[in-house]
C-alpha cells in the first residue's frame, strides 16, 4: 500500500543550502515543492534528483518579493499537495559593496535585497499558514546567517536583512503558536559558490584560515545545514523561536 509523504516547500530551492535541503526532505520521506527565481535548470535538476528519493516534486518559478506571485505560487501548491507539513524560507541575495565604503552601496540592491531576504521570508510564510495549518506538526525554518547576529565584512544590507530574519523568525514563532513552530539557521562561512562569489580570489586562502580558527577544524557545507534544518523540521517539538548557529564553533571560540 502506498503510504501518503508528508508535504514540503523549499524557496530558493535549485541550489547551495536550498538543494540540500530539498534532497534531505526527500530522503526522509516528504514530497517537496521547489521554489526558484531565475535558475531553471538547476531546479530541473535538484527535482530529479529528489524524484529519484522517491519524492514527488513541484517547480514553481516565483520572485518571493512579489506578493501576488507568492499567492498564486501557494495556490498551486494547496491544488497539487492539499497541505504543507513543512517550509523552509531560504530564498536570499545580496548587494555588491566595496569594504567599508558606505557610498559604493547603490540603494536599489539595497531594497532588493530586504525584499527578498525579509518581505520575501514573511509573504510567504503568510501565504503558506492555510496549508500549514492541514498539516501534521508543521514548522517552518527560516535561513538567517551568522552575519545577522554578529558585524563581518559582508554587504551591510545582507547583514542587516538576516538580523531582521532573526527577529522575524522570533515574532512570527509568537504569533503562530502553538499549532506552528518557526525556527532559523545561521550558518557560518560555508564551501561553495555563495562564499567563492563574494571572496573571489581569497577563497581558498581565506576559507582554510577560517577552518584552522574552527573548534571542528572546517567550515560548514551546505549539507550540515540541511541536516539542521531536517532535524527542526522533524524533532525538537518543544523548540520555536530559536536561531540554531551551525558554524563548528567558530562563534563560541573567538
Amino acid at each position: 500500500m502506498k503510504t501518503d509523504r508528508k508535504k514540503a516547500l523549499v524557496t530558493g530551492g535549485a541550489t547551495g543550502i536550498g538543494r540540500s535541503a530539498v534532497l534531505a526532505l526527500a530522503r526522509a520521506g516528504f514530497d517537496v515543492g521547489i521554489v526558484y527565481g531565475s535558475s531553471a535548470k538547476a531546479a530541473q535538476a535538484t527535482a530529479a534528483e529528489a524524484e529519484k528519493l522517491g519524492a514527488r516534486t513541484l517547480l514553481l518559478q516565483c520572485d518571493v518579493s512579489d506578493d501576488a506571485a507568492v499567492r498564486t505560487t501557494m495556490q498551486q501548491v494547496g491544488e497539487a499537495f492539499g497541505r504543507l507539513d513543512a517550509l523552509v524560507n531560504n530564498a536570499g541575495t545580496t548587494a555588491a559593496w566595496k569594504v567599508k565604503d558606505l557610498e559604493s552601496l547603490d540603494m536599489a540592491e539595497w531594497d532588493r535585497t530586504f525584499a527578498v531576504n525579509v518581505r520575501g521570508t514573511f509573504q510567504v510564510t503568510r501565504a503558506a499558514v492555510p496549508l500549514l495549518r492541514k498539516g501534521t506538526e508543521p514548522a517552518v525554518v527560516n535561513t538567517a546567517s551568522i552575519v545577522g547576529l554578529r558585524p563581518g565584512p559582508q554587504p551591510l544590507p545582507y547583514a542587516a536583512s538576516k538580523a531582521a530574519v532573526v527577529n522575524l523568525t522570533k515574532t512570527l514563532a509568537w504569533n503562530l503558536g502553538p499549532d506552528i513552530r518557526v525556527n532559523a539557521v545561521a550558518p557560518g562561512w560555508m564551501e561553495g559558490d555563495w562564499m567563492q562569489r563574494m571572496l573571489g580570489d581569497k577563497y581558498d586562502e581565506l576559507m582554510g584560515k577560517r577552518a584552522k580558527l574552527t573548534p571542528l577544524r572546517r567550515c560548514v557545507t551546505a549539507d550540515d545545514v540541511a541536516e539542521t534544518m531536517l532535524n527542526l523540521l522533524t524533532a525538537n517539538r518543544f523548540v520555536t523561536g530559536e536561531v540554531v548557529v551551525i558554524d563548528g564553533g567558530f562563534t563560541s571560540s573567538t
